[in-house]
């Protein structure tokens, strides 16, 4: 498609929203629906202004949240375990298994074939060293998240089920998908609300006042709506 159409796409689309108006989360929803649609499927996505320091570390907002109806995202999910592990990992649907030599396979060939990475505790010791790596992209397992456990089933389940881990940017922002353009209102809307709830329970108590300054939610084509708070 060419840059004309898809301009002609997202000015067809921004004709739908009154910027200085903030909407409930329905009428958001019902706004996306009507918007023209792309050749794909497109992610509906939350972004947030967070009202925290970023510079303070007790300030730092993150935490993860299974969603009703998923992501919509066929998720690949990649366990690093002791080989006694392995057949438990593999059997509750891990799509790659290993350890150092998986460990190499990231850091010497920059391979990034997977969207969700859990680790037992006792792994952390060669995990802790792709830090630099993961952490940027989201995928560093952690104890906070659930991602560093001795129970690798329950977490490849939840993973595969639709959990999102989240952590705001140097910036106090944040940003996540929640699901498909093509999902129902209903099921939207339930994944919307169970994030907010989540990103609510994830408040650091030395954040004073309201934990987010905006919400604004968009597909991945599309203008953003303002959401009310």
């Amino acid at each position: 498609m060419s840059s004309s159409k898809a301009s002609k796409r997202y000015q067809d689309s921004a004709k739908l929203v009154e910027s200085q108006k903030a909407y409930t989360v329905e009428a958001a929803i019902d706004v996306l629906k009507k918007m023209p649609r792309t050749k794909f499927d497109e992610t509906v996505e939350l972004s947030c202004k967070l009202g925290v320091d970023p510079k303070q570390s007790e300030q730092m907002v993150r935490g993860s949240v299974v969603l009703p109806h998923g992501t919509g995202k066929k998720v690949k999910v990649l366990v690093f375990c002791e080989s006694e592990k392995e057949s438990n990992a593999k059997e509750a649907g891990a799509d790659y298994i290993g350890s150092q030599e998986v460990a190499d396979k990231i850091l010497k060939e920059g391979w990034f074939g997977f969207d969700y990475c859990i680790s037992t505790p006792g792994m952390m010791r060669v995990v802790s060293k792709l830090g630099k790596v993961l952490g940027p992209r989201g995928l560093m397992p952690s104890p906070k998240t659930g991602t560093v456990t001795e129970n690798i089933t329950h977490a490849i389940e939840e993973a595969k089920r639709g959990k999102i881990d989240f952590r705001m940017d140097k910036f106090g922002c944040l940003q996540v998908g929640l699901g498909k353009i093509s999902f129902s209102e209903q099921a939207l809307k339930e994944n919307i609300l169970k994030f907010i709830e989540a990103l609510n329970v994830s408040k650091p108590a030395a954040v004073k006042g309201e934990l987010y300054t905006t919400l604004y939610l968009s597909t991945t084509m599309s203008p953003s709506i303002r959401l009310e708070l």
